[in-house]
């Protein structure tokens, strides 16, 4: 039998459970309250104006306006695109030696190389680019004819010497910096297969203005001679141009003119009067009568030839840059493809000045008067050189015509209206060619863009 201890227990249980059972529940305990506000809460945002947003809906409301903003701004696209302000005469002009192909290793660090150049004309606005010999070609062909003498046998010998990126290192970089600054549609026509473009494809894209894309406009646009018989011509038209009705005829100068095919890009080719004599394959620079795009690509209009330069003449365009070849540093100078000459020049070297020291003080003030020590405010056709390995200094003196004139190693200077140091303090031991472009133009951009 259970004790009188357990008994009082389980009477004691079932008085608790009594109490429960008895308890009144009209009045919710402490968890129904809860529920009930929690209910009551609910109501009161049922019955809420819905017109003006709770705190959750704006800012999802925000949140939603952010992200149509970030829908609308395409960064696929860029944005710094080349805008023409009005028509300049003005040019700038970078002359680096042929040499520093040489000093990259291999093919296709060579190739690399060219295009930084590239990149950087194409950058800062350069309309020509001169390559001159600075003494040490002649020490890159001895050691390069070595070099493939003692390794005849090998067949790897064989094929790197089949590009001229160490037999002739200037030729290499003229080959490439032209083929870089051609439209894309005109490079399979004018460039024929070759070593020295076999990783040319590696390269970023130039983009510049005249590489126009065949569903984009322009008023001026590069184009190229067709055969006649449509033979080698290295594109496929989606559409014929229309044959003009109108016979042959002469210029103003008595010279024959007949209707000839021009290939620009476009869905439609173009067809415009032109010697006779041209060959096919010639690349000329086209003028269409205006700026705004016709209704159809696949009819342009008619076309006009004009001087490559009457883009930046007439317009302002940035029109890519022209290559030439010097046979000396005094060449550079004195070969100018400009009237005149280029009435400023400078030339850079670790020994010159600081950049900053040479640039006026407020290079877009007017009718302010700059010190000759400084840089003018203004010029017509800018020059600036850059050395090679040994710097310009070797240059001036392998030239036999500064040689004759009293310059060499001691007073390069005195080559140039301005002598001065792009990258003053530099932390490594040497600053490479392609590497001076670059900061070069940087340090000197604000004082070229307001001459553009």
């Amino acid at each position: 039998m259970p004790s009188y201890g357990t008994k009082k227990r389980r009477a004691e249980e079932a008085l608790k459970h009594s109490h429960h059972e008895e308890f009144d529940t009209s009045k919710p305990a402490r968890i129904f309250q809860r529920r009930a506000e929690d209910a009551l809460k609910h109501s009161q945002h049922e019955e809420f104006d819905t017109s003006k947003p709770t705190r959750t809906f704006q800012r999802r409301a925000e949140d939603a306006l952010k992200h149509s903003h970030h829908e609308e701004l395409d960064t696929s696209k860029p944005t710094s695109i080349f805008q023409p302000d009005a028509g300049r005469s003005s040019t700038v002009t970078i002359a680096i030696p042929g040499s520093i192909v040489a000093n990259a290793q291999t093919h296709e660090s060579k190739t690399a190389l060219v295009g930084q150049i590239a990149r950087a004309a194409a950058v800062f606005c350069i309309d020509e680019i001169v390559i001159f010999e600075d003494g040490q070609d002649a020490q890159v062909r001895e050691r390069h004819r070595s070099w493939v003498d003692d390794r005849r046998v090998s067949n790897n010998a064989a094929g790197e010497d089949s590009h001229t990126g160490w037999s002739d290192p200037s030729h290499f970089l003229f080959h490439l910096l032209s083929y870089l600054e051609t439209p894309p549609h005109l490079r399979k026509s004018l460039f024929p297969l070759h070593p020295n473009l076999r990783t040319a494809g590696t390269l970023p894209s130039l983009d510049m203005p005249h590489h126009l894309r065949s569903n984009e406009w322009g008023q001026y646009r590069e184009g190229m001679t067709v055969p006649s018989d449509d033979q080698n011509s290295g594109y496929q038209p989606k559409k014929k141009p229309k044959r003009n009705v109108a016979t042959d005829a002469t210029d103003g100068a008595g010279n024959d003119l007949k209707w000839t095919t021009v290939y620009t890009g476009l869905p439609s080719d173009a067809s415009i009067l032109l010697p006779k004599d041209l060959p096919p394959n010639s690349r000329l620079t086209l003028k269409f009568p205006t700026h705004d795009p016709p209704a159809s690509l696949y009819d342009p209009g008619s076309a006009e030839a004009v001087d490559p330069a009457a883009p930046r003449e007439e317009a302002g365009y940035y029109w890519g840059y022209q290559v030439r070849k010097a046979g000396t540093i005094s060449q550079v100078l004195t070969e100018c493809p400009w009237p005149g000459g280029y009435d400023v020049s400078v030339g850079t070297s670790e020994r010159g000045r600081p950049v900053s020291e040479v640039l006026p003080r407020d290079p877009t003030g007017e009718g302010q008067e700059t010190s000759p020590d400084c840089l003018p405010r203004t010029f017509e056709h800018l020059l600036v050189v850059f050395g090679g390995v040994a710097g310009l200094e070797t240059a001036v003196e392998a030239d036999p015509e500064l040689a004759a004139k009293g310059l060499g190693k001691k007073n390069t200077e005195e080559l140039f209206d301005f002598w001065i140091n792009v990258c003053p303090g530099q932390g490594s031991r040497t600053i490479r060619s392609e590497e001076a472009v670059w900061v070069g133009m940087s340090g000197l951009w604000p004082w070229i863009r307001p001459g553009q």
